[in-house]
């Protein structure tokens, strides 16, 4: 009756039991073509929000730990990005026919709704690029939340110059920004980051191509820009554990990702 979850992320005692093992977006997707009652995610919160989105009617997803948080999701919530929305109203005019919110799908159901209510949508790490061209076809800006390393990591891939990518802190009127850097701004960033992925320094990667010159380094598009560019391959957890097992088999790596999904690779 029951179908168990595991994201690459989970640690190894739990993720042995798992019947399906994956992303986010892909264990919901396979989920919901399985016949089972209860969908088990053992992940975080959005993660079973998202698996509750995509089932059958008659599913039930079951959230293991209620408690079960990302710090980056929980950096962006409904009333600040509304007040965020509310201000750039005031900067632009109308901000739904110039701006298109774009949200990471590591985010809460109802920041996708407000994508989803102004004409906006849901992007992955691995889609990004295609979600940003969509959104630059349908208006003029961007705002991008809550992970402001995709967005910046995308938008540099697209050509967009840095000084084009600002940031939106939600703590400050107007979050931080004048007039003036709203109005030339393609992309507002939202002020939120990954924890663990913050924790990649370029300095991690000089010292791996010191010790092996001959090494590779690949790492998630929610490292900071410094260590994205540094990299040879920067891509979803999908793209790092595909690229992994092709790789020769004496290849060494430094991988810039979660240490459970590093440790079974």
């Amino acid at each position: 009756k029951a179908v168990l979850l595991c994201h690459h992320y989970q640690r190894a005692d739990v993720y042995q039991h798992a019947d399906l093992t994956g992303d986010s977006l892909k264990l919901s997707r396979l989920a919901s073509q399985t016949d089972a009652e209860y969908i088990v995610f053992c992940g975080v919160h959005f993660m079973a929000e998202v698996a509750d989105i995509m089932s059958k009617p008659e599913q039930i997803a079951i959230l293991p730990d209620l408690a079960a948080g990302c710090s980056m999701a929980d950096m962006a919530n409904l009333a600040k990005v509304e007040r965020c929305w509310r201000e750039l109203n005031e900067v632009l005019g109308n901000a739904e026919s110039l701006v298109t919110p774009v949200t990471y799908i590591n985010s809460a159901a109802d920041l996708k709704a407000f994508c989803g209510e102004r004409g906006g949508i849901v992007c992955t790490s691995s889609n990004a690029g295609t979600i940003a061209k969509w959104a630059f076809a349908q208006r003029e800006k961007v705002l991008f939340f809550p992970d402001q390393h995709l967005g910046r990591w995308t938008g540099h891939n697209m050509g967009i110059p840095m000084e084009q990518m600002v940031v939106w802190d939600p703590d400050q009127e107007y979050g931080g920004l004048t007039p003036q850097q709203i109005k030339e701004a393609k992309i507002l960033l939202w002020k939120g980051h990954c924890s663990v992925h913050q924790m990649f320094q370029p300095a991690h990667i000089q010292r791996f191509r010191q010790e092996h010159p001959d090494g590779l380094v690949i790492s998630h598009p929610e490292c900071c820009f410094d260590v994205c560019k540094a990299s040879d391959y920067v891509g979803s957890t999908e793209l790092i554990v595909k690229t992994i097992k092709e790789a020769a088999p004496n290849t060494r790596w430094l991988v810039g990702t979660e240490l459970n999904l590093v440790n079974r690779l």
